[in-house]
């Protein structure tokens, strides 16, 4: 039976998060349990930017957000076992385990950090009419085969569901060269982060239909269309309202659900409404000196507000297991959250959608001879970015790029590119390979497209 101050199940941004906490706190002790072969999380397939402006006041991929906190691990006492399943909790704090090298074993620490994170709800909980094609897909595993094994999952796609991963797959695979049919979204608002709606959806044409749903799937060995169909206002589908669209793949963004069966098996008593445990204000569950942190308590919007939570339950295990007070979480934590939904979408030529901060201010743009005025925004970074938006807008691309061993590494644009100018660098980033190693910040590509932007390496890859 190994020994330990700290166990933290789960290597995402929650597990990393409250390790490091807990070494920072004193324990001696501490090791973390991943499943995967690497740290990182759902990080690792999340190469979009967009990551760290709350935690690290600058806007990184999801890689670059992983490597940051595998740094800090790295720099501490943490020991890190991967490739390792964690089969069973006890109420008595014992963590079962089992991996290929060492079979199983159990450990016992003193307390326990739950970050398991959470999952994708799949197509049986929909009860969708038709057929068991190939073709049928959730965004996450579509995500995972696109940005790290380096497959496309089809050519022509609709997508059901407009959280934040059915947009933002809806961006990745038009810029892979797919046909993007429509995003499906059963109420009358994006569940999305405007900003999400506005790069993913606005800047590509990708057409959002509200209140429809998938109700049939057609072909046998294959997708080959789906039929879709407005909605009631009890989602039901209104008879008469279906209409046929060609693809070859649907890609379902139907939702999250946190990753709680080692939970259950402990006896933890769970939240009906998150489906997480409840937690009282030290983050810790029902079950004395086991801790809960993360997406395995209630999905969140964005990852540094899981750091924070992880920060939280570090912390306080390291207490419990050190026999010391527990610092109550007394501070409110005033997020700003970001705005959601197309109806802070405008359809005038002269209006932008800020996206430089959670606020997300509508900002009227005018011209006044050879300048321009707004109004609408809150600062003056709003300001800049909505004359900049009307006049020549910019993005950050992100994407892979293929080593020679086969392996995809992810890369970005080290500055935002003209946004017309995007498909043409992912023309001359798919001609280009790799060779092993890289590291964090390489440049791949000086001044690509003659844009001035260098491609650099979002991970280390040895």
């Amino acid at each position: 039976m190994i020994k330990a101050d700290v166990v933290v199940i789960g290597g995402g941004p929650a597990g990393m998060s409250a390790a490091i906490a807990a070494s920072d706190t004193g324990a001696q002790k501490i090791i973390i349990i991943e499943r995967d072969k690497d740290l990182g999380g759902i990080l690792q397939q999340c190469i979009h930017n967009g990551f760290g402006l709350h935690r690290f006041g600058e806007e990184l991929t999801g890689p670059e957000y992983a490597e940051r906190y595998k740094t800090f691990v790295k720099e501490s006492n943490i020991t890190v076992i991967t490739d390792t399943m964690v089969t069973d909790l006890s109420d008595e704090k014992i963590v079962t385990c089992v991996n290929e090298k060492d079979g199983q074993f159990k450990i016992a620490p003193k307390s326990v950090v739950l970050a398991m994170g959470c999952r994708e709800r799949p197509r049986g909980a929909l009860n969708i009419p038709g057929e068991r094609p190939a073709g049928v897909i959730t965004a996450g595993t579509a995500q995972k085969f696109v940005n790290v094994k380096g497959y496309m999952p089809g050519k022509e796609i609709v997508i059901l569901g407009s959280g934040d991963i059915g947009l933002i797959m809806a961006r990745r695979m038009t810029l892979e060269g797919a046909k993007v049919k429509a995003v499906c979204e059963i109420m009358g608002d994006s569940g999305g982060l405007t900003r999400n709606i506005v790069q993913c959806l606005k800047d590509y044409d990708i057409p959002l239909r509200l209140r429809h749903t998938v109700t049939c799937i057609h072909g046998k060995k294959r997708v080959e269309g789906v039929t879709i169909s407005q909605v009631d206002e009890m989602l039901q589908p209104i008879k008469g309202t279906e209409e046929y669209i060609a693809c070859d793949t649907l890609m379902l963004s139907v939702g999250l659900i946190p990753e709680n069966e080692l939970s259950k098996k402990a006896g933890i008593i769970m939240d009906v409404k998150t489906k997480g445990p409840i937690l009282d204000e030290n983050k810790q569950t029902s079950l004395k000196g086991v801790f809960a942190c993360g997406n395995v308590t209630k999905v969140h919007e964005l990852v540094d507000f899981v750091s924070e939570e992880g920060q939280i339950a570090g912390r306080n295990a390291a207490l419990y297991a050190l026999g010391k007070p527990l610092i109550a979480n007394n501070k409110a934590n005033k997020h700003i959250e970001e705005k959601k939904g197309t109806s802070y979408l405008s359809s005038e030529e002269n209006t932008v959608i800020c996206t430089v901060c959670p606020v997300g201010c509508s900002i009227c743009v005018i011209k006044d001879g050879d300048s321009y005025k707004t109004i609408g925004n809150n600062c003056p970074r709003g300001e800049r970015y909505a004359i900049k938006e009307l006049t020549t807008p910019e993005r950050t691309l992100t994407s892979i790029m293929a080593c020679d061993n086969g392996q995809m590494v992810p890369i970005k644009t080290d500055k935002p590119i003209p946004k017309d100018k995007i498909f043409e660098c992912m023309r001359e980033i798919n001609e280009k390979a790799l060779i092993l190693p890289m590291t964090l910040g390489d440049i791949i590509i000086s001044n690509i497209g003659e844009t001035g932007a260098n491609v650099v390496c979002t991970r280390t890859i040895k």
